[in-house]
């Protein structure tokens, strides 16, 4: 018979994206802390800016959801780690609610978490009731919980978007539009968390401010299912992996780490920019986040440089994604114009954007093994190089982005989720 644990728990989503719902989740992350509960949050989809965010207003760390890339029984493992450990289980959806397939809408039902949707107030009134209404109404068999307005500009306002609601929705409270609340974002997304020298002031005030506003009582619980035991996947007991930490890689997702670790490898965090030397290592592990943002720094750090490229010489794994790959081209040039020489390991060259190039989840079938991940990239790379692979989106959107490998390199604008294929993982990083 299937166990059953039972958490109190919501799934925040909006009509679009742009609403708020990071700022939102992590107010009712750090205002239920405050309260002394223990919070778990999860992010739907692959995203690696928000969980940064999240786990600095939860105190805990915040692993990714998603009935495709995850997949529901990896989902179904996550949540009932948590309930087995958590007051209240918090979850920030992707996009619009119905957005995507799999959409917010599509997890919310599978695990049965009732949805708590937030909409932007700004410049509305009796509307905010037909949006509510529309989102709770629109799928018959969808779990609602109520309403939460962001950028409320007065007590009055708030009564007003309140008292639009019908049908008995339930009114969750308004965060008000204050400086100081709201996060700051950039190209790819939210600010991260590391460069925000005043994140928990602000989280401090959104909670203080959401507090204010509701009764910041716990949601009804919901029953989350024991998972089915996993078979124990391939080995890598022994093996050092290095890898890149800093301002410039920082986009990695925590169930990859816990992967590698559960695997029996050991991780050594390192610092392209600021560290002279490697680690003593057997595999380099490069992930994605803002290369672009530090490319002169990186290409003055000619000893890091010179250690990654004999790393490669001596024929050791090493795996680079989006960001990690430009850090491989032969040069970057970003979006004023200016242009630095990296690493050469990779022949071609990348130019930063000022619009998205390509956003869509991706399965790719390399010789290891089918990977499941994501690309999600503002720049554009040229280069005569042929691709051993090629990903596949579920959704048919722009991306089936190339792999391209060089002995024990590869490198591609995807970011792997390691444990969609624990083994193929495996593989890329074992010497």
């Amino acid at each position: 018979m299937t166990q059953m644990r039972h958490c109190p728990a919501v799934l925040i989503a909006a009509p679009a994206s742009g609403q708020g719902k990071t700022t939102v989740t992590a107010a009712l992350a750090r205002l239920h802390r405050n309260l002394g509960r223990k919070v778990r949050v999860f992010k739907c989809g692959p995203d690696f800016l928000d969980p940064m965010i999240l786990e600095r207003a939860s105190g805990a760390p915040v692993y990714q959801l998603d009935l495709w890339m995850i997949g529901a029984q990896e989902s179904r493992r996550l949540l009932w780690d948590a309930a087995g450990e958590a007051d209240l289980i918090l979850i920030e959806g992707v996009m619009g609610l119905f957005d995507g397939t799999p959409s917010s809408a599509d997890l919310a039902r599978h695990f049965g978490v009732p949805v708590l949707a937030v909409i932007d107030g700004t410049a509305m009134a009796q509307t905010f009731g037909a949006l509510a209404l529309g989102l709770a109404r629109y799928q018959t068999d969808l779990p609602f919980a109520g309403v939460l307005a962001n950028r409320v500009g007065s007590l009055r306002h708030a009564q007003l978007l309140e008292g639009s609601l019908t049908e008995g929705l339930r009114w969750y409270g308004g965060l008000s539009r204050e400086r100081g609340i709201e996060l700051p974002s950039r190209h790819l997304g939210l600010v991260q968390a590391s460069e925000l020298n005043d994140l928990d002031a602000r989280l401090d005030a959104a909670a203080e401010a959401l507090g204010a506003s509701c009764d910041a009582a716990l949601p009804p619980p919901v029953a989350f299912a024991e998972p089915e035991l996993q078979p124990a996947a391939a080995s890598l007991a022994g093996v050092r992996i290095g890898v890149a930490r800093d301002e410039a890689f920082a986009f990695t997702y925590g169930a990859n780490l816990d992967l590698l670790r559960n695997l029996g490898a050991q991780l050594v965090f390192f610092s392209p920019l600021h560290d002279r030397e490697l680690p003593t290592v057997d595999s380099l592990y490069l992930p994605g986040g803002y290369p672009e943002l530090h490319h002169h720094a990186l290409a003055a750090n000619t000893a890091m440089c010179a250690a990654i490229r004999d790393h490669h010489v001596q024929g050791k794994p090493l795996l680079a994604e989006c960001g990690g790959m430009l850090y491989l081209l032969d040069a970057l040039t970003d979006v004023a114009g200016e242009r630095a020489e990296l690493l050469g390991l990779l022949a071609g060259e990348a130019t930063m954007q000022k619009r998205l190039a390509a956003l869509a989840l991706q399965a790719v079938e390399l010789p290891e093994g089918t990977l499941r991940g994501h690309t999600y990239h503002h720049s554009l790379t040229s280069t005569e190089l042929t691709p051993i692979a090629r990903g596949l989106s579920p959704n048919g959107g722009r991306g089936n982005e190339a792999v391209y490998r060089l002995g024990r390199l590869t490198a591609s604008y995807v970011h792997f989720y390691f444990p969609s294929n624990p083994d193929a993982a495996a593989a890329l990083l074992r010497p």
